[in-house]
């Protein structure tokens, strides 16, 4: 432990050294299948102030954040998780599942992006929007767990709503869906594109 750690530690009345609090903070995070939640990391942190953890959080993200790292730490879908950078993910998927494509088709991305921004919508109401069958990517987007049936619409059939999961979150990187884009800004996107 160096002095600053030292003089730190002393400083806070720290439970825990800060370089042993973050190698803690780094090993659960990493270890955790889902992001974790500063809840979780709470109660397994027992009786270390959550000032603490959050520094020590933060100054992972920003270890993290340093060039040439693989990994990056992020806050996503309402917890932290260590990942893989994005700028490596092809040769990432490439070791894990070189024969299964990881994308989505135009019209399973059309679909999630109606259910996204609509949410709860109902099928009949996607298929207007979209003025296409929706039967096949629905079924797609559930078997990946992007989507979930989230009730009943109160109208004749009573037709299925659906909405989008935290694997959504995970699979676009948001940390809530306050963080999707505005639809205007996709419009200004696509506007200028198409110039």
């Amino acid at each position: 432990m160096d002095e600053k750690d030292k003089k730190d530690d002393a400083e806070n009345g720290s439970v825990l050294p800060a370089r042993e609090l973050r190698a803690i903070v780094e090993a659960i995070v990493f270890a955790a299948p889902q992001p974790l939640t500063p809840r979780e990391i709470g109660q397994v942190l027992g009786g270390v102030p959550k000032e603490d953890w959050q520094r020590a959080l933060e100054e992972l993200r920003e270890d993290y954040a340093r060039d040439e790292r693989g990994l990056q730490l992020i806050e996503v879908a309402g917890g932290w998780q260590i990942t893989t950078r994005p700028e490596y993910n092809d040769w990432v998927r490439e070791l894990l599942d070189p024969k299964t494509p990881t994308r989505l088709s135009i019209q399973a991305l059309e679909t999630l992006a109606v259910i996204a921004y609509r949410q709860p919508v109902s099928k009949p109401t996607m298929e207007s929007i979209r003025g296409i069958s929706s039967d096949g990517v629905i079924k797609t987007l559930l078997e990946r767990n992007l989507i979930t049936i989230k009730g009943r619409e109160n109208s004749p059939g009573r037709p299925i709503l659906y909405g989008t999961t935290s694997e959504f979150l995970r699979y676009f990187g948001l940390n809530q869906l306050k963080d999707l884009p505005e639809l205007r800004e996709i419009e200004e996107i696509l506007g200028s594109s198409e110039s």
